[in-house]
C-alpha cells in the first residue's frame, strides 16, 4: 500500500517493504526522517536512529507528536501513509521547478483505465482513512470520527474552490490567490503521486467529484460540517 509514494520518494526498496517487519519499520521511519523530513537537527536524532534499542518506541512516539501526526504508534500503518504523505510534501517543496511542469502520460488505449476508481471503495481500510485524513489536513478540513463524513466536506470544499469558475477568478486576483494557496498545494501533490493515471488535473478532479457523490450521496448531509480553517 506504500509503494507508490516511496517510489515517489525514491526509497531504496519500494516494493519490498514490509510495514510489518520491526526492522524495516524502523529503518524507514529514520530514513524518513534523515532525508526527505527533516524535522529535527541532526544532533538531536539520535534516539530515533538508535534502532536496536528497546526505548525505539517511545522514541517514535515522541517523534509523532513532535510532527503533529493524527495517528499513534497503535496505528502503524496510518503513521507510515501519513509520514510518506509528509515527506512527498516536503519533497514537491524542495523541488517545485523540478516538478511543476511535469506532463501527464498519454491515455492508455486498456479500459481499466477510465474504470471508475471508486467502485472498491473499502471506507474501513487504514490506507482509506489516511489518505482522507492527508487530504483533509492539507485542506485543513476539521477532523470528524466518522471518516465518509470528512470525505463529504473534502468533496464539497473542492467543488467551491477548485471549480472552472473558482480557479478562473482566483488567476485574476492576486489576493484571492495567496488566499488559495494550500489548495493549489495539495492539487500539486495529487498531480504528483498519480501522475500515471491523470490525463489532466481538472478533468480528473471532476470526474472524482462526481464519483464521489455517487458513492456518498445522502439528502441528509450538513454542508456545515465542510468547516475550512485558515
Amino acid at each position: 500500500m506504500f509503494r507508490r509514494k516511496l517510489t515517489a520518494l525514491d526509497y531504496h526498496n519500494p516494493d519490498g517493504f514490509d510495514c510489518k517487519d520491526e526492522t524495516q519499520f524502523r529503518n524507514c521511519i529514520v530514513w524518513l526522517e534523515d532525508q526527505k523530513i527533516r524535522h529535527y537537527k541532526i544532533e538531536d536524532r539520535g534516539n530515533l536512529r538508535n534502532i536496536p534499542s528497546s526505548d525505539w518506541p517511545k522514541a517514535y512516539q515522541k517523534y509523532l507528536q513532535d510532527v503533529n501526526c493524527p495517528f499513534g504508534v497503535q496505528e502503524r500503518q496510518e503513521a507510515v501513509d501519513w509520514l510518506l504523505g509528509l515527506a512527498v510534501r516536503y519533497e514537491y517543496g524542495d523541488n517545485v521547478e523540478k516538478y511543476k511542469n511535469c506532463q501527464p502520460l498519454a491515455a492508455s488505449g486498456n479500459s481499466d483505465k477510465t474504470a471508475d476508481p471508486l467502485v472498491n471503495l473499502d471506507s474501513n481500510s487504514p490506507d482509506f482513512k489516511a489518505g482522507v485524513m492527508a487530504l483533509a489536513n492539507i485542506l485543513k478540513i476539521q477532523r470528524h470520527d466518522d471518516y465518509l463524513v470528512m470525505l463529504k466536506a473534502i468533496r464539497i470544499l473542492i467543488q467551491e474552490r477548485l471549480s472552472p469558475d473558482a480557479i478562473s477568478k482566483a488567476s485574476q486576483n492576486r489576493e484571492v490567490n495567496l488566499r488559495y494557496a494550500t489548495l493549489n498545494e495539495a492539487a500539486q501533490i495529487l498531480r504528483l503521486l498519480h501522475i500515471e493515471e491523470l490525463r489532466e488535473l481538472q478533468t480528473k478532479i471532476n470526474e472524482a467529484i462526481v464519483a464521489v457523490q455517487a458513492i456518498i450521496a445522502d439528502p441528509k448531509t450538513d454542508h456545515r460540517l465542510g468547516k475550512v480553517g485558515r
